[in-house]
């Protein structure tokens, strides 16, 4: 039997629909963002998982060049900063400091690296690293500042899948930190401003383990998705806020649907229904 949903009832779906989509057309309105495209930078840094880093030279605090290839050996924790920058990154410094004082206590203060890439050149010279890490207090034997030479920062964005973009403020960046196994290859990209200790001490215990970094897919991506979707940059103070938009986009469109498929079960049954009682009266 061939139904159909009754006119105003459709009149009422496309209105729905339509103010789904109103919000989404809005926010990805060119014109009003000055910053990432958040979707492509996430692409980005997602297809560096797997990706094995490459041999590049950078400084450290006292000026003597080092190679990221003599870090292989240990698990590797990496992040990006810069040091003209004074909410952000300090905020995601001081939280990974927290994550790794607490994985040292639990795995042991020589189990594993980290190291902090100033990317703007040639601002975050050695000297400006070495002062960044001081006023932060960051002491930890096992976690270098490195100064690139500027000519290299884009290939070595480009290996750890790190996107940024100048900004009248500064530059809007993805806040990841990138964990690396012993021969080099990211295997786990971990995003946020404030970063659960969880999420980067199971992938570094798998590592220390020799066992492969497990992940549920579905369920990380779309974490990965909302952290960084849903965190907009304000060009103007450059500072990051929640947005969450996105959230209350896709719970609305779930919603819409799920009462969709339900009138639509329901009109399948009554149609159904109703032609089994015609059959019985024309018999």
């Amino acid at each position: 039997m061939v139904w159909s949903l009754p006119p105003r009832l459709l009149r009422g779906a496309a209105s729905c629909a339509l103010a789904l989509a109103l919000p989404a057309m809005a926010s990805t309105d060119g014109s009003a963002d000055l910053g990432l495209d958040r979707e492509a930078a996430l692409r980005a840094s997602q297809a560096a998982i797997g990706r094995k880093v490459g041999e590049h030279i950078l400084l450290n605090r006292e000026g003597q060049p080092v190679s990221l290839a003599s870090y292989r050996g240990k698990p590797l924790l990496v992040s990006f900063i810069y040091t003209g920058c004074f909410q952000v990154c300090p905020t995601t410094t001081r939280s990974l400091q927290e994550t790794v004082e607490g994985l040292q206590k639990s795995v042991g203060p020589n189990q594993f690296n980290v190291v902090s890439i100033g990317f703007n050149q040639p601002a975050d010279s050695p000297q400006a690293l070495k002062a960044f890490a001081t006023q932060y207090g960051i002491r930890q034997p096992n976690w270098e500042f490195l100064s690139p030479p500027g000519a290299i920062v884009p290939a070595l964005a480009q290996d750890f899948g790190f996107v940024f973009q100048a900004t009248p403020a500064g530059f809007d960046h993805v806040l990841q930190v990138s964990i690396l196994d012993a021969e080099g290859r990211i295997v786990r990209q971990v995003y946020g401003e404030s970063l659960v200790p969880a999420e980067l001490g199971e992938p570094l215990k798998m590592l220390l383990a020799g066992t492969p970094v497990e992940s549920n897919e579905l369920i990380d991506h779309l974490l990965d998705r909302v952290r960084i979707l849903c965190t907009v940059y304000d060009p103007k103070t450059g500072a990051y806020k929640v947005d969450y938009t996105l959230p209350i986009q896709i719970a609305g469109g779930v919603t819409f649907f799920i009462a969709m498929m339900i009138f639509f079960i329901n009109e399948w049954r009554s149609n159904r229904k109703s032609a089994r009682h015609k059959g019985a009266r024309n018999a």
